[in-house]
């Protein structure tokens, strides 16, 4: 009796071994129930994608936000220690470096290349033709008398208007500054081919923007005389120095 049962447990544990199942694991070890993880629970299941092409593209823009900062930074220190350098043979790349970080781009004079090469104006650009008339006798932005010359203000005119008018720039251009100055409040400053400027402040309100194309003649604002504010501020830059505004357009003096 005993030697058959040695027999049949002997086959059995012949067919496990065949299976690939070790009879001793099957004793040691018992079998436990899979439960539901935490994420199960609560309706969440993984879902396994292959992440390889976002990591790339991710790791790609990571690259290149740390190039371009490289990059800056090394022009940075390249422009101080440039500066910080006396080399005669640097005097050169200092002074053209120095003034394009202190000189205003030149959009006007770009603007009228652009026309003179390609025949047409720049997109943004009015569709007029921003020199015609140019020839003629160009005029007070706003109808007026001058009440303060050149002379006693130093930098501009002061007109006087009778009542409430518009103020149009003296000729075609674009606006390099539209706001509050500190000293004219309401400020436009027109910026024209030939790189000079006209600015024209204590303005009651402002009808143009930044970078703004604007013909000859065209209304940039308006002046609404009151008793805080009765007069607007005109003046003519021209390589980085004031032009008195009587020598360039006519102008009625005031009595």
């Amino acid at each position: 009796m005993d030697k058959g049962i040695k027999k049949v447990r002997k086959s059995i544990n012949q067919r496990k071994k065949m299976r690939g199942l070790n009879p001793r694991d099957t004793h040691s070890k018992p079998y436990l129930p899979s439960f539901p993880q935490e994420e199960e629970k609560h309706g969440y299941f993984p879902i396994f994608t292959d992440n390889t092409g976002t990591s790339k593209n991710t790791s790609q823009r990571i690259s290149g936000f740390a190039v371009k900062g490289i990059l800056s930074v090394m022009l940075f220190l390249g422009t101080a220690l440039l500066f910080q350098t006396d080399a005669e043979l640097l005097t050169g790349p200092k002074k053209w470096t120095g003034n394009a970080l202190t000189e205003e781009f030149p959009f006007a004079s770009v603007n009228q290349w652009y026309q003179e090469t390609f025949g047409a104006p720049m997109a943004l650009t009015p569709s007029k033709d921003q020199d015609e008339d140019e020839e003629k006798s160009l005029a007070l932005p706003v109808s007026g008398s001058v009440s303060e010359s050149f002379q006693a203000n130093g930098t501009g005119i002061m007109i006087a208007p009778e009542k409430a008018s518009n103020v149009s720039s003296l000729r075609g251009g674009v606006v390099i500054f539209a706001g509050n100055d500190t000293e004219t409040n309401k400020t436009v400053i027109v910026q024209h081919a030939d790189s000079s400027k006209t600015v024209y402040g204590y303005l009651s309100s402002i009808d143009v923007h930044l970078y703004q194309f604007v013909d000859k003649n065209q209304m940039l604002g308006k002046i609404e005389p009151s008793t805080e504010n009765d007069m607007v501020y005109f003046a003519i830059e021209k390589e980085n120095e004031y032009v008195d505004p009587v020598q360039v357009i006519k102008v009625d003096d005031s009595p």
